[in-house]
């Protein structure tokens, strides 16, 4: 059965949402057939001015249903190709960055804890936010530096206490890097230290369109360190889906478009890896894939 088509965005469209580093500053656009339209050029072939935040455009898309088509049409004289430009971690602003803790039960099976009863949530601050080539700052006073491949829901407008047609409210979705210093989560007894330095929200590469998506309920979740498979599971694995997630946490705060929900990580993270811990080192390559959405490929780099 097809999921998630009957959102705010038509079904007959394909789109992602970018953002580039520009010669000045930097600009959101849309990326068609390889190719990226930045916000200027979608402006001029439309006739009409649209969003300076990247954020706002989305929350115009689901006002809008009609204008994706639009834009896509209005990006047929694209600026470039998409492998030609500096993508940048793909909202902008102060986005509240939720995540969601044991929620594969693979992963639960690995620690041999109780799957939990309804989410576990906590959140990260907008600053640990970083693009989808930038660098994973290690900072000198870690010791326990670890990756977790997630997928990212991107929040498409302002809601509350979601309980119907929860998909209308989903811009889309992108690949997500929970990066965790582990020596202080376990120290700590709670999460939020551990994970909120600076750089340690890796997203991107853009945000895919929900109706891009049949199933987000079934796409694969890899990750990779120097080339070597560390994470391999299915978002079909998670104990609560999507749907559910956006609601619960919608009934906690109120969610604003771009606001990001990280869904959880699968097996395979690097502090319970069998039979040694594997985790980061300065100079170590993460990637981070999930099928129909793309990769983000970061370099763990010592702070200065």
């Amino acid at each position: 059965m097809v999921l998630f088509k009957q959102g705010f965005l038509s079904a007959d469209v394909v789109m992602k949402i970018a953002r580039i580093s520009t010669k000045n500053s930097s600009t959101y656009g849309i990326v068609v057939d390889g190719r990226f339209a930045s916000r200027e050029t979608l402006q001029k072939n439309l006739g009409r001015a649209l969003p300076s935040s990247v954020c706002d455009f989305f929350e115009l898309l689901a006002l809008n249903a009609k204008l994706k088509a639009k834009l896509v049409s209005a990006a047929e004289k694209a600026d470039k190709a998409i492998d030609s430009v500096k993508l940048l971690a793909p909202v902008d602003g102060r986005p509240k960055v939720i995540c969601i803790g044991l929620n594969y039960i693979d992963h639960v099976r690995e620690l041999g804890v109780k799957p939990p009863d309804e989410p576990i949530m906590f959140m990260k601050p907008y600053t640990a936010i970083t693009g989808p080539a930038d660098p994973i700052e290690y900072p000198s006073h870690i010791t326990k530096l670890d990756y977790e491949a997630e997928l990212g829901i991107v929040i498409g407008r302002r809601c509350k206490d979601v309980k119907m047609r929860v998909n209308d409210n989903i811009t889309g979705y992108v690949v997500f890097n929970d990066v965790t210093a582990r020596d202080l989560q376990f120290k700590d007894g709670q999460w939020t230290r551990g994970k909120s330095f600076d750089t340690f929200a890796p997203i991107g590469p853009w945000v895919v369109t929900a109706d891009e998506i049949d199933n987000p309920q079934n796409l694969k979740v890899v990750s990779r360190v120097n080339g070597e498979i560390r994470q391999n599971s299915n978002t079909r694995n998670m104990i609560f889906d999507v749907e559910a997630i956006v609601s619960f946490v919608s009934r906690v705060m109120t969610l604003d478009a771009g606001d990001i929900i990280a869904t959880g990580t699968p097996p395979g993270v690097g502090v319970f890896w069998k039979p040694q811990p594997r985790l980061l080192k300065v100079g170590d390559m993460v990637e981070i894939e999930i099928e129909d959405i793309g990769t983000i490929k970061n370099k763990v780099i010592a702070k200065v």
